[in-house]
């Protein structure tokens, strides 16, 4: 009798495994502080150098490089039993290659919708049911009461600022922009063709004259130096450094978020 277990990730690829995934890579940050909080953390075995949540994993579990380029040897002698990857965190390539090595499990997270998936995928994949439906019950409580509190608080125009030198914002397709629109903030670069389009200061008006800019503290370090000079091409859009961790990460950090946009807005008003 064939007991094997078959799941389906994210892009539609189906998994088969003899038995519950023991050994686990993880190399997207917010993906691991998700396995770590479905109870997982004896089965981690390897992470990424910006896997920083918990911080104590950086000194107990073997780092195998970062989101874009990896040490396929150090992972291959890890003996793992499967590798979380991320659509957008890591290269088509890289998955090609890593999945020599074992499987890869891949995940896509757009939408609020895409993440409770992610959830529930993982409480199967990993046997954590139980964990899995609380974390998506309390994530679920925490919307339901944000969006009470912003229902009545007015949109505005905005511009999420990722890079400089080259300019770059957040666009379209994205769970920053998803992350956005919950908090009634209307994207000035949603038609924007590319979803990190590189942004010429001189046309901020033109493109939509935000009435927020926002400069997310990860991954470049924004300075005061850059919100004078972005306040300049603006008409009277006010700056304001963001916690780029919070509007970025996915998985189980939504919860500590909704506080922090709540802190926000009462500082913007």
């Amino acid at each position: 009798m064939n007991n094997s277990l078959s799941f389906t990730d994210q892009l539609g690829t189906l998994h088969v495994f003899e038995s519950t995934p023991k050994r686990i890579v993880s190399l997207v940050p917010s993906q691991t502080e998700l396995l770590h909080d479905l109870g997982l953390e004896e089965s981690i075995i390897g992470i990424t150098k910006f896997c920083v949540h918990p911080f104590h994993f950086k000194s107990t579990k073997k780092v195998v490089g970062g989101t874009k380029k990896v040490h396929f040897e150090k992972i291959r002698l890890l003996r793992p039993d499967i590798i979380i990857a991320n659509k957008e965190e890591n290269t088509s390539e890289m998955v090609e290659q890593l999945s020599k090595i074992c499987p890869v499990w891949v995940t896509d997270i757009v939408t609020l919708e895409d993440n409770e998936k992610m959830i529930t995928d993982f409480g199967r994949l990993f046997n954590k049911r139980t964990e899995a439906q609380k974390w998506s019950d309390k994530i679920n409580f925490a919307l339901a009461d944000f969006k009470l509190f912003i229902k009545d608080i007015p949109s505005q125009k905005v511009a999420y600022f990722i890079w400089a030198n080259p300019y770059m914002v957040a666009g379209k397709n994205t769970f920053i922009n998803e992350m956005l629109q919950l908090n009634h903030f209307q994207n000035i670069y949603i038609n924007n063709e590319s979803r990190y389009p590189e942004v010429e200061l001189n046309k901020i008006r033109l493109e939509g004259d935000p009435d927020l800019v926002l400069l997310s503290s990860e991954p470049f370090p924004f300075s005061d130096e850059h919100a004078f000079e972005l306040g300049r091409f603006t008409h009277h859009a006010k700056t304001v450094f963001v916690d780029g961790e919070l509007f970025s990460w996915y998985g189980t950090r939504i919860v500590k978020a909704l506080p922090y946009f709540k802190k926000m807005h009462q500082s913007i008003a």
